[in-house]
Order: C-alpha cells, then sequence, then structure tokens
C-alpha cells in the first residue's frame, strides 16, 4: 500500500480494538519500523488512508513500556474520523501516522511534583504521562484530578486503578457531574476542590488537557491560586460539539463582504466556529501542522497556540491557523 499523505509516512497495522466506555474505543497498533515518540505526544492519522483528510489523536500508549503504539478515540455521531477508526476499522486494517508532535509532554516539562487535571477524552495524554513517570521517575509525587460526566464515563478506570495500586506516589481523584458513587468527588473542578486536595498546587507543575472551556476554567483558578504561567501547560483535545455543549456565553463571529454576523460559543477554535455555520474553510491536520487553514483575521480578542506554518510578514498580517485560533471575544475576518 502506497503512504497516502507526505505528512503520514509511518504504516501500522491494526493489531486489536477494545472498547474503553460506552463512546470511546482505543486501537492497538503494530509499527513496522521504530517509531520515537514521548508520553503526552500527538500523531495524525490518514482517514481512510485518504491524501485530505487528516485528523490528530493523542497517543495513549506510553513509549518502552506499551506493547503497541495505541491511540483511544471518542465516537462522534457526526466525526469524519472517529466515525471511521471506531465503528469501521478491524483488526488487520492498515493505518498510515505522521511522525509524533507536540510539546505537551513531561519529558519536555520536567518536574519532582506534577498536578495533572483532565477531562473526558483529555485524560489521554495525562494516562501517557503518568506511566512513564511511573516507570521512569518513580520518586516524582504526581497528582491527577479527573472529571468525567458519569461514573461510566471514565476511561482507562481498570488501567487507573492498578497503576495507582503498584505506585503509591501516584494520587488519582475522580471528579464527576452525575450519579456521584462511593470513591468520587461531585461536581466540577473548583477553587475549593483544588485548595482542599492540592494545598502545594503554587509548587507543582500543572499539566492540564480537556475541552475548551474546562481549560480556560482550570488556566483561571490555578493563575488565582499562584501556579506560575511558565509552569502551566495546556493540550488543546476538544470537539465543535463539546464545546457547543459547555460554553456559557457567546460572541459575534462576522465576515466578509458584505458583512455577515454569526454567533459561536465563547471558547471556540476559530475552525470550529466557522465548521459549526458550514463557512468555508479547508481542514487537514487540526493540529496546528499543515497550515491548510490559515485564515486572516482583521479585528478581535483571540490567542494563538501554533503559528507553525506562517512567517512573520503573515502574522503581522493577522493570518492565523483556524484549528490553532481560540476566540474570547468578537472576531472579524477578512
Amino acid at each position: 500500500m502506497t503512504q497516502p499523505h507526505p505528512l503520514c509516512p509511518n504504516r501500522m497495522q491494526v493489531h486489536s480494538i477494545r472498547q474503553e466506555t460506552a463512546d470511546v474505543w482505543t486501537l492497538n497498533l503494530i509499527c513496522h519500523d521504530f517509531y520515537p515518540y514521548q508520553p503526552g505526544q500527538f500523531a495524525l492519522v490518514s482517514i481512510r488512508n485518504s491524501e485530505d483528510t487528516l485528523r490528530a489523536y493523542t497517543l495513549s500508549s506510553s513509549p518502552g513500556l506499551s506493547p503497541f503504539l495505541s491511540i483511544s478515540v471518542r465516537c462522534l455521531p457526526d466525526g469524519v474520523g472517529s466515525r471511521w477508526l471506531t465503528q469501521e476499522v478491524r483488526p488487520g486494517n492498515t493505518l498510515w501516522l505522521s511522525d509524533a508532535q507536540g510539546e505537551f509532554s513531561c519529558v519536555q516539562h520536567p518536574a519532582e511534583r506534577y498536578l495533572m487535571l483532565a477531562a473526558g477524552c483529555g485524560v489521554t495524554p495525562i494516562i501517557s504521562m503518568c506511566r512513564w513517570l511511573a516507570a521512569n521517575r518513580p520518586a516524582c509525587d504526581v497528582q491527577v484530578i479527573f472529571s468525567v460526566r458519569s461514573p461510566e464515563a471514565v476511561i482507562f478506570a481498570e488501567q487507573w486503578r492498578q497503576l495507582c495500586a503498584a505506585h503509591p506516589s501516584l494520587k488519582l481523584t475522580l471528579m464527576v457531574e452525575h450519579r456521584a458513587q462511593p470513591g468520587f468527588l461531585s461536581g466540577r473542578i473548583s477553587d475549593a476542590v483544588l485548595r482542599q486536595h492540592v494545598p502545594d498546587i503554587a509548587e507543582r507543575r500543572v499539566m492540564t488537557c480537556g475541552p475548551v472551556p474546562y481549560m480556560a476554567q482550570v488556566e483561571q483558578l490555578c493563575l488565582a491560586l499562584g501556579v506560575p504561567p511558565a509552569r502551566l501547560h495546556k493540550e488543546q483535545f476538544h470537539t465543535p460539539a463539546e464545546n457547543a455543549g459547555q460554553a456559557d456565553n457567546t460572541l459575534a463571529l462576522r465576515i466578509g463582504r458584505p458583512l455577515r454576523e454569526f454567533r459561536v460559543p465563547v471558547g471556540s477554535t476559530l475552525l470550529a466556529a466557522l465548521e459549526s455555520h458550514r463557512l468555508p474553510v479547508t481542514a487537514a491536520c487540526r493540529a496546528g501542522v499543515c497550515g491548510s487553514c490559515k485564515t486572516r483575521v482583521l479585528d478581535g480578542d483571540y490567542t494563538t497556540s501554533s503559528t507553525m506554518t506562517l512567517t512573520p510578514e503573515e502574522i503581522a498580517q493577522g493570518y492565523v491557523l483556524a484549528c490553532s485560533c481560540q476566540l474570547h471575544g468578537d472576531v472579524t475576518l477578512a
């Protein structure tokens, strides 16, 4: 089989598929060549082994520890990539992956004490790093607070139980929004929860992954509790559906001539905002790598997490990568 996309040169064979929760599956892959990666990194996957559709998924396995290279995928009703990977791909099939990407890794951000904060599928890079830290830095103090909607939604539940039992320096706190059971905190992440369970938070390196509104709240809470910005690391891991469902308010997205205005959730990526209104935008990797979603912003309140393929001149002119542009207030596009 011929490599479908220049960004995805690594041929993998699906060894097995394991269902984690009602809507999350882990695909265990056999790599035909050496595949270096760091815990917490992600890879692009060529969807249907095509040249025009790439999606980013965290490597939920841990280098040097896991028998396979693994990606864990939540199946979304309209997810082109996730539906194919979870509903159609079978053991024996071939997948093509990019080289490992990203800086959200405990290897790149070493510390003696960590606080890992995850929500939903944002736990995938967190468990990869926790396994690696437990094996390679056993004296490292790691606290994890994992937020889910219901007890049944805990991804890697048995793996977490075994990992915590074998490594006393790893402490896991589970938070649940609905139907709390013994062993779960009821509610959402808050100032009170962090003060009670992580009193030394200001001395820890904080790494967090989850939907955009969750990430924004975590950042606000941690900075208010004295975490230095340089010790707070976020990984964007979200879907348009999650953003729309959790945002509390909206902003105005204004486009072109004649001027049109759309309401989108605060915290959305520009790409998610455009796609939610079926506005034309080209997107391949969705991870700030390929540059296909380059868009010019004339004015607005936003931040960017990647400018990898943009020149200094383009950045000065207001160009952003739509997949890596988080909207915080009203925005006008060219």
